[in-house]
C-alpha cells in the first residue's frame, strides 16, 4: 500500500507542478506559442482517448456482470464534465478587464478547475488502487492533458485581468486541490469505489477530448497542419498502446 501512496502522490506533485507551465510561455511570441500549442492539443485528445478506450473502460468492464451499470457510469462522467464546463461559462461580463477588475469568469476558471483537479486526484487515485499500470497510464494521460489545459487557463486568467503573477500563484492553488482528492480516495482505500470512478473518468475524458479538444482542432484547416494534428492523435494513442507492454 505505501507504494500506491508513493506513486499516487508522486503523479499528483507532478500534475500541479504543471500549473506552473505558464512561466515558460512568457518568453515566447504568441505566434509561434499558438503553433506549438494546437499540436499539444492533439496529443493531449489522443492520450485521453487512448487511456479511456484502451485501459480505462475495458479494466471497467472487467470481471464485471452488470456491465448497464458501468455503460451508465461512463454516461455520468460524460454528463458531470458537460455541467462542469457549463458552469464554468456561466458568467459574462461586459466590463472591461483590469487587473482591479478582473472578470467574473475568471472567478469562475478557477472555481471550476478546481473541480477538475479534485476529479483528476480521485481519478488518479483510484486508478493506483485498481493496479499501478492503470495508474500510470492515466496519471500520464492527465499529465498530457493538463499541458495545454494549463496554459489556457494561465492565457484566460491573464485575459481576464489578472496579473501574470496573480495567474501563476491562482492556478498553482487550484492545482493543489488535486492532493484532497488523492488523499481522500487512499485514506478511506476505496478501491470499490474505483468501480465507479474508473468508468466515470473515462467518460470524462471522453467527453474532454471529443467536445472541447477535437472542435479546437477543427479551427485550423490548413493540410499541413491537419496531418500534424492527426499524428499528434495517433501519437496519443500510441503512446497508451505502449504502455500496455508494462501490464
Amino acid at each position: 500500500m505505501l507504494n500506491i501512496w508513493f506513486y499516487t502522490l508522486l503523479s499528483v506533485i507532478i500534475v500541479s507542478l504543471i500549473s506552473l507551465v505558464g512561466v515558460f510561455t512568457l518568453s515566447i511570441k504568441k505566434e509561434k506559442l499558438e503553433k506549438i500549442l494546437i499540436y499539444l492539443v492533439s496529443l493531449s485528445a489522443g492520450t485521453l482517448l487512448g487511456d479511456a478506450f484502451i485501459h480505462l473502460v475495458p479494466q471497467a468492464f472487467a470481471d464485471v456482470k452488470n456491465t448497464t451499470e458501468i455503460s451508465v457510469y461512463i454516461l455520468m462522467g460524460i454528463l458531470a464534465f458537460f455541467v462542469l464546463e457549463k458552469f464554468v461559462h456561466w458568467r459574462h461580463c461586459h466590463e472591461v478587464p483590469s487587473a482591479n477588475h478582473p472578470h467574473p469568469f475568471s472567478y469562475i476558471i478557477l472555481v471550476g478547475d478546481s473541480v477538475h483537479n479534485f476529479i483528476d486526484g480521485l481519478v488518479i487515485a483510484g486508478s493506483f488502487l485498481v493496479s499501478v499500470p492503470l495508474g500510470f497510464a492515466t496519471a500520464l494521460a492527465v499529465i498530457f492533458h493538463e499541458i495545454p489545459h494549463e496554459i489556457g487557463n494561465f492565457g484566460s486568467l491573464v485575459y481576464g485581468g489578472f496579473t501574470r503573477k496573480k495567474a501563476l500563484y491562482y492556478n498553482f492553488l487550484t492545482a493543489l486541490v488535486s492532493f484532497a482528492g488523492a488523499v481522500l480516495i487512499l485514506a478511506i482505500n476505496a478501491k470499490g469505489l474505483a468501480n465507479f470512478i474508473v468508468p466515470f473518468a473515462a467518460g470524462g475524458f471522453i467527453y474532454v477530448a471529443s467536445s472541447d479538444l477535437i472542435p479546437e482542432l477543427h479551427k485550423h484547416t490548413d493540410p499541413k497542419k491537419s496531418a500534424g494534428q492527426f499524428f499528434s492523435i495517433l501519437l496519443g494513442i500510441g503512446i497508451m498502446l505502449a504502455l500496455i507492454l508494462f501490464e
